[in-house]
């Protein structure tokens, strides 16, 4: 007989044939930091910086737009940048409500999306408007600011008077003859007809003692305008070239005691 195993042994503890196999068992264990090579830290440091560096341009390219669209949102597309108020500077011969009516802005339109130079092309057809400009004042106004005509002449017209500046545009019309403005009288006053350019001429060229003495710019026709003086005393211009030369010339023969003087070849003068 065999002999048995011996007291207190079990098979396969002593190595023999009938032992297990010792299981094996693997454990991820996190290297310290010494354990990476300091010029492999430098690189992988690197490499994140330059990850970085490039990533950070989009992240603020894309913030920028996200915030500009929605500023564009805001003022273009929202009433919480609108039209509340129309302020009008310089006006005189108009009224403000006139202006208002003439830019046409309704209310709570989005101020960025106003058009300045039509707005104030707009302004610029009323008559008594030279010219207009119109400026944003966020976050809910609109300025308009007007230079209006400056009145030289009055002209006759079936019993009333229309007011003209130097170019001749009539921007206004009254039932008496505006004080302190001498008349013009031409069949049809404008900033197209001759006749008006030529008499704006002559009185433009008028010193101060002769526009003193002055009632009126007779004009006929382009060769025949006649100053009309106080006391029914005339002066001859002629045409209205050389006209400071006329001036000059016929300033100097005031105190003559003439009722009529030509001066229409500034050279040869003549009275009556």
């Amino acid at each position: 007989m065999s002999p048995g195993p011996a007291r207190g042994r079990t098979p396969g503890q002593d190595g023999g044939a009938g032992r297990r196999n010792p299981v094996r068992r693997w454990q991820l264990v996190r290297a310290g930091a010494d354990a990476v090579p300091p010029s492999t830290r430098r690189f992988m440091a690197r490499a994140r910086q330059r990850r970085m560096r490039a990533a950070l341009p989009w992240a603020v390219a894309a913030a920028v737009v996200a915030v500009a669209a929605l500023v564009a949102w805001t003022m273009l597309g929202t009433g919480l940048f609108g039209v509340r108020e129309v302020r009008v500077v310089g006006a005189r011969l108009v009224t403000p409500v006139e202006i208002r009516d003439a830019a046409a802005v309704p209310d709570d339109t989005p101020l960025a999306r106003v058009d300045l130079a039509a707005t104030a092309r707009r302004v610029g057809t009323l008559p008594p408007v030279a010219r207009a400009t119109v400026e944003r004042d966020w976050p809910g106004a609109l300025v308009i600011r007007v230079v209006e005509r400056v009145p030289v002449a009055a002209v006759p017209q079936g019993g009333r008077f229309a007011v003209v500046d130097a170019a001749g545009v009539v921007f206004q019309r009254a039932d008496r003859a505006p004080a302190g403005l001498p008349l013009v009288r031409v069949a049809a006053p404008g900033p197209d007809d001759p006749g008006t350019r030529a008499g704006l001429t002559v009185l433009a060229a008028l010193g101060a003692k002769l526009r003193a003495e002055l009632v009126a710019v007779d004009v006929a026709g382009l060769a025949r305008i006649t100053l009309v003086l106080r006391g029914d005393r005339q002066i001859f211009w002629g045409d209205a070239s050389r006209s400071a030369d006329k001036s000059t010339v016929a300033t100097a023969l005031l105190p003559r005691e003439a009722d009529r003087i030509d001066v229409s070849a500034p050279d040869v003068v003549t009275f009556q």
